[in-house]
């Protein structure tokens, strides 16, 4: 019966995620999946903290979307998430939830998590908001000024942005656990706060120091893309196994781990 209510919901999440365009035919499925999966293995507290992620980072996606649309342009993906992404951001949580179920006990495995959820949710509203925000980002590893859309840039925006998103997860998962009859732990929305903040930074440095980037022959900006302004773009910097995809799941589950250290 769970598994059936689990799939029922993540669909119907999923279908209106698809219609609003936050979500691609590829990251439907990734959602019926991942949906599905952690209300059949687990309960409100775990689900009801991806659908606070989820509803949260759709909602400031579309958000002034006109405005963000030149800087959107050097990402490697819009708002319009992927099955990668959805794994990317979701992976880490859906591994603590099997453990959990396996282990048949979630201690740990809750605040790793809250860690991971948190990670990808401060990274998605730092971005989300920062790209918005007025004046250049600095370079998070020389501090200098860079371009909006530069991988590793970080401003006081997006900074305050991380830590309210980290802090959002943190709250939603005190609250979820209310609901579920087991009391407040404001552990949770410690965990939240510096595990977001944690796996955001981590995000920008992983992103700044290792991924891939290009140059476009057109506009000489750099971008994630391996196309830009119509046409093929020049490899300047990063591994090829780098992508976005892989700093978000390493961020996330730096998120984890630090929410689980805090936790103790």
């Amino acid at each position: 019966m769970k598994l059936f209510i689990g799939f029922v919901g993540s669909l119907l999440i999923a279908i209106v995620a698809y219609r609003k365009r936050s979500l691609s035919a590829s990251g439907a499925v990734a959602v019926v999946i991942i949906g599905t999966l952690i209300y059949a293995l687990s309960d409100i507290k775990w689900y009801g903290v991806l659908l606070a992620f989820f509803i949260s980072s759709s909602l400031l996606s579309h958000r002034k979307k006109e405005a963000k649309q030149e800087v959107e342009s050097l990402f490697a993906k819009t708002g319009t998430r992927d099955f990668m992404q959805v794994f990317a951001n979701g992976g880490a949580g859906l591994v603590a939830i099997l453990g959990a179920f396996i282990a048949a006990m979630e201690e740990g495995w809750y605040a790793f998590y809250i860690g991971s959820i948190a990670a990808v949710t401060a990274d998605t509203w730092a971005t989300e908001i920062g790209v918005l925000a007025k004046g250049k980002p600095r370079h998070i590893f020389t501090w200098r000024k860079v371009d909006p859309g530069t991988s590793g840039g970080v401003s006081g925006a997006g900074l305050a942005a991380s830590f309210a998103g980290g802090t959002f997860i943190g709250g939603c998962a005190c609250l979820f656990s209310l609901l579920a009859q087991e009391g407040v732990n404001v552990h949770y929305v410690v965990a939240g706060a510096v595990g977001g903040m944690i796996g955001s930074l981590i995000d920008s440095a992983v992103g700044a120091a290792w991924q891939r980037m290009y140059r476009c022959q057109i506009c000489g900006k750099e971008t994630e893309r391996k196309l830009h302004c119509g046409r093929d773009t020049i490899a300047v910097k990063g591994y090829a196994w780098c992508t976005n995809d892989a700093v978000n799941a390493l961020a996330s589950i730096a998120g984890g781990l630090t929410a689980l250290i805090i936790t103790g």
